[in-house]
């Protein structure tokens, strides 16, 4: 009788204690996951975006990373800056789907807003600014919100 209950003790035990431990073990694993998930998204747009920087540096001749003003551009250097324009956007939309939430906090928030800077520096780009309206059609509207709000900010500023 005394091993019976000895028996029902250590279930008892293993309910009051190991089912919670279980629980808590599986939920820090599934955050975890999903703070790996999101280590992964950003790296892929991180490389991304050093492809398109890549892009960039292969084209010296639109400066495109250059804020002083522009020279005149012939028109197939004029179709290729739209071009990297529309892959720009199109990287920067891809960002928004993918790491923005309206509730962001640490390591989610920090690693938006270095997408938010990069959208903030080519925005200072009045040639930038004004293709916009072109590059943002059929784009996801709270993305183009989003980049719009930027734009303004910037442009607003003196």
């Amino acid at each position: 009788m005394m091993a019976i209950e000895q028996w029902e003790l250590l279930s008892y035990v293993v309910t009051v204690v190991g089912l919670p431990l279980a629980i808590l073990t599986f939920v820090l694993e599934q955050r975890k996951e999903r703070e790996n998930e999101d280590e992964e998204v950003y790296q892929l747009l991180a490389d991304n975006y050093t492809d398109f920087l890549k892009l960039v540096m292969a084209n010296p001749d639109l400066q495109l990373r250059s804020l002083c003003e522009t020279r005149v551009m012939t028109p197939e250097q004029e179709e290729r800056k739209q071009v990297l324009f529309e892959i720009l956007i199109s990287l920067f939309e891809r960002a928004y789907l993918l790491a923005y939430d309206t509730d962001m906090r640490g390591k989610r928030l920090r690693r938006w807003m270095s997408w938010e800077d990069y959208m903030r520096q080519w925005c200072q780009r009045e040639d930038f600014r004004d293709m916009l309206p072109k590059l943002l059609i059929g784009e996801d509207p709270d993305f183009v919100q989003h980049i719009q709000q930027i734009a303004a900010e910037i442009s607003a500023q003196p």
